[in-house]
């Protein structure tokens, strides 16, 4: 457990890149360098945020007085502290104090500009997560390789449980559209199982499985049924290590963008569309006869607007 002073200590050794040698950081950094390295729940980063955003006021509050500006429970504030490694809040609000205090005496126009460059900020993150999945994309034939195999296991599975049903749900629809079969799993428990069951009974061999942050126990649950049933589990996560990644047969990692309270998914979001680019060149007159004959159901029933 850090005490106030050593994440001072942490904090002031931070230094963002942009500013003039010997410039002192903006307080907000320091706040956010508090912050940093560390998997934040939503309700934990809203308690981020409001630090970040009242740091004057919120460093002297009391945990109760936290809890109620911020809208959660006063055991929230305590785990949000002891999340980042402190013994509790009051050691959070230590550290905290001294920040404060050089905030009060820097510019106002200086804190108005931290606040207002908070999601150009979450933008620059998303930038480096993309230019960490170009450095992936270096090996290029592990992604064409597990396209190849998507594009081979009919049905193919995608499955993705709660936050990770969105790109799931994404990658399953656009890959409809050069594969025969593909079957969606959004649902855990044993209606998952049924699924992936029916699927290799069926004939499939691989499932594309989605695990973001918060990941979900019964995502784990879910690949594990997978394999239990002698499917293969390709898996796209933010993860490099873990029991997740430990069960799948191929992980490709793509950062998520955690500068705000719900995460954002650019990296991610590409990834699945180099698969689906992976599979649609893994046969390309399968997947050249199936758009013809989508662009053709599209045009006769006027699905789309006319540009």
């Amino acid at each position: 457990m850090r005490s106030g002073q050593q994440a001072r200590a942490q904090a002031s050794a931070i230094t963002p890149g942009g500013r003039p040698p010997g410039a002192e950081p903006p307080p907000a950094d320091d706040v956010r360098a508090l912050f940093g390295g560390h998997r934040l729940s939503p309700a934990q980063r809203r308690i981020a945020q409001y630090i970040t955003d009242h740091l004057t006021e919120a460093a002297f509050l009391s945990i109760t007085d936290l809890a109620e500006r911020v809208g959660v429970s006063q055991p929230s504030v305590t785990r949000f502290a002891t999340s980042l490694g402190f013994n509790g809040y009051p050691a959070l609000r230590e550290a905290l104090q001294p920040i404060a205090l050089n905030a009060v005496a820097g510019a106002p126009e200086v804190r108005a500009e931290s606040r207002r460059n908070e999601l150009q900020a979450a933008v620059d993150a998303e930038i480096a997560n993309l230019e960490s999945l170009r450095r992936v994309f270096a090996d290029t034939d592990r992604i064409l390789d597990v396209g190849r195999e998507l594009a081979r296991s009919v049905p193919l599975t995608v499955l993705g449980l709660r936050i990770s049903v969105s790109l799931a749900e994404y990658f399953a629809y656009a890959a409809r559209r050069v594969h025969p079969d593909v079957r969606l799993v959004s649902r855990g428990g044993s209606v998952a199982y049924d699924a992936l069951l029916q699927s290799r009974e069926a004939g499939g061999t691989w499932v594309l499985a989605f695990a973001m942050p918060r990941h979900a126990k019964e995502t784990l649950a879910a690949v594990r049924a997978a394999r239990g049933t002698g499917l293969r589990v390709a898996l796209i996560t933010d993860l490099t290590l873990g029991p997740l990644v430990d069960e799948a047969d191929v992980t490709f990692t793509a950062p998520t963008g955690s500068r705000l309270v719900f995460d954002s998914y650019a990296a991610p979001g590409v990834l699945c569309a180099a698969l689906l680019q992976a599979m649609a060149d893994a046969d390309p007159e399968r997947t050249q006869l199936r758009l013809e004959k989508y662009e053709q159901a599209a045009e006769q029933h006027a699905f789309f607007l006319e540009d």
